[in-house]
């Protein structure tokens, strides 16, 4: 089968590997219909984190089903189901309590290769989400916000519930590419009232103007605070959703969160040397991390994408056959698009 594969910083490509086999009963084999390039790709992409060569790459997908393992129960050949990056099994602790990202039964290991014509989904029943129908029953910008699903929309969302955003109450949300501007649109879900979105790009700014957001503030560092301040009368903000995780990006949604205020921190952090003590003093609460894709989905963004109160799919500004991987992967790094679908099969 046809792969994506990450060589060196700056540089993936298609390889020819061997196509997945069961290899548990758990597991169920996808053939991928739409996969797409995650913002977390884009580090390892840039030589920022670390990645071995010859890896294959991506961790969003949607497809079929064509094989399951004999444990399988809830699912059959012939099912079109989102492949989320999270592999939780639904019966440990963490999965009964809700938080699948961190089930003791997967290993963020095996979370990559999504950028292929078939993937292996351990944990089948317990991870992966039956979409009614098939592939052709929707419209493409349905496709598109069903992929969303696999990461960014959760994540967002993810985001929104971790800093206990509240109906009526004033957000803001560090990070202007695909799972901020999900966390724009959660946010609004969850009945935030304000909702400021920190951005210097006018295509973002007026996509999340479009998902909701009402105040778009471009400074950084201190201005940027000062500006949030500025907004909020000098109180700050009541749930702040910090979806980058730059020390710059975290150190600010620290000091712009109003006390007693909780931030959601779903930006894979990048810096080790954080003063998390400066929230002691405020009451501040910090909370997040991988989201808990499976659960968020299961209880309520499948239903609000399928009856069309959110549309999260138009984050996907540019589209490309899974040959043209490379330019997938730089037209991100360039800001050409927000964030890039891969179209590996016919629906």
């Amino acid at each position: 089968m046809k792969a994506a594969v990450f060589i060196e910083p700056g540089q993936v490509r298609i390889e020819d590997r061997e196509a997945p086999q069961v290899t548990a009963p758990s597991d169920a084999i996808i053939k991928v219909v739409r996969a797409s390039v995650c913002g977390s790709d884009l580090w390892f992409y840039r030589g920022i984190a670390k990645r071995s060569g010859g890896d294959t790459v991506g961790h969003e997908a949607i497809g079929i089903v064509t094989e399951v393992g004999a444990d399988v129960t809830t699912l059959t050949p012939g099912d079109f189901v989102i492949v989320p990056f999270t592999h939780g099994c639904g019966h440990c602790a963490a999965c009964l309590a809700g938080y699948d990202a961190n089930c003791s039964n997967a290993n963020f290991g095996r979370n990559a290769g999504y950028q292929a014509e078939y993937v292996r989904a351990p944990n089948a029943d317990g991870a992966l989400i039956k979409i009614p129908g098939t592939p052709s029953d929707y419209s493409e910008d349905l496709l598109k916000s069903f992929v969303t699903l696999a990461d960014v929309m959760a994540t967002g969302y993810h985001a929104a519930v971790s800093a206990d955003v509240r109906p009526g109450a004033t957000a803001v949300v560090f990070g202007d590419g695909a799972v901020g501007l999900c966390g724009v649109i959660s946010a609004k879900l969850r009945g935030a009232e304000r909702i400021i979105i920190m951005s210097r790009h006018e295509d973002r700014q007026r996509l999340a103007r479009e998902f909701g957001a009402t105040d778009v503030v471009a400074e950084r560092g201190d201005e940027a605070v000062a500006r949030v301040l500025e907004l909020t009368n000098g109180v700050g903000a009541d749930a702040t959703l910090e979806c980058v995780g730059t020390a710059q990006s975290t150190e600010t949604a620290f000091a712009v969160a109003r006390a007693g205020s909780m931030i959601g921190r779903v930006g894979v952090p990048q810096s080790r040397d954080l003063d998390v003590n400066a929230l002691f003093w405020r009451n501040v609460g910090l909370k997040g991390g991988p989201a808990n894709v499976t659960t968020y989905v299961r209880q309520i963004l499948l239903e609000k994408v399928l009856d069309g109160s959110i549309n999260p799919g138009r984050v996907f500004t540019g589209e490309y056959e899974l040959d043209a991987i490379q330019d997938a992967y730089a037209a991100m790094v360039e800001r050409r698009v927000i964030k890039s679908l891969v179209r590996v099969a016919d629906r």
